[in-house]
């Protein structure tokens, strides 16, 4: 098992930025790929961006694209996430997910955090 802690989150105003953290434990003497998904009111979660075990493969969904960007600390178990040029359409519940399988490359993960909620204001 593995449990995942999110912080972070916030209130910004579009154009801004914030940083999300996902403090990994339990089961990560093996460090699993990473992921951030979202849910915004009234949608379905959906696929943010992920990353590899190592660190050095990552796959962005499009809408975000340059603006965010995917990073891991092994060492402390903790993966962040980067958000420049924050739109309102990114308002959500962000998500932190481990795999400690092959899963991840088809965007599918065994573990989900509990969330941490960004705003962005226009």
């Amino acid at each position: 098992q593995v449990q995942l802690v999110e912080s972070g989150g916030g209130l910004v105003q579009a154009g801004g930025s914030l940083r999300l953290s996902c403090a990994a434990s339990g089961r990560t003497f093996s460090s699993p790929a990473m992921a951030w998904f979202r849910q915004a009111p009234g949608k379905e979660r959906e696929f943010v961006v992920g990353i590899s075990r190592s660190g050095i493969s990552t796959d962005y969904a499009d809408s975000v694209k340059g603006r965010f960007t995917i990073s891991r600390d092994n060492a402390k178990n903790t993966v962040y996430l980067q958000m420049n040029s924050l739109e309102p359409e990114d308002t959500a519940v962000y998500y932190c997910a481990a795999s400690f399988g092959a899963g991840w490359l088809n965007r599918q993960y065994e573990y989900v955090g509990q969330g941490t909620q960004v705003t962005v204001s226009s």
